[in-house]
């Protein structure tokens, strides 16, 4: 009977100590998977942001594109003309300048 009674037990405390590692394997899925959605959710984020990024990087190489083709211009006889008219009101000896009456 004492036999019968230890085997009752023992049995008894494998079903207690399976329960506790299958609570605690749930709680360990459980856990991998919330930290698995939160790490999508930044991966999407930084994705979105290297977007952004990328987008600013080929705007300033465009920009940087114009200022030196700018900066050729600049050093061309047509800007010196250009600018020689512009702001300092200058024209060739055989060129003919018609203004508005509003100039």
């Amino acid at each position: 009977m004492a036999r019968r009674r230890a085997a009752y037990q023992k049995r008894k405390q494998n079903k207690f100590a399976m329960m506790l590692v299958t609570l605690v394997l749930l709680m360990l899925i459980l856990a991998v998977n919330i930290r698995k959605s939160e790490l999508k959710e930044k991966q999407a984020a930084y994705a979105e942001k290297q977007q952004e990024l990328q987008e600013k990087i080929d705007k300033e190489e465009a920009r940087a594109k114009e200022i030196e083709e700018y900066e050729k211009y600049t050093q061309t006889q047509k800007y010196i003309e250009d600018v020689a008219k512009e702001k300092l009101g200058l024209v060739y000896e055989d060129e003919i300048v018609f203004k508005t009456e509003g100039e």
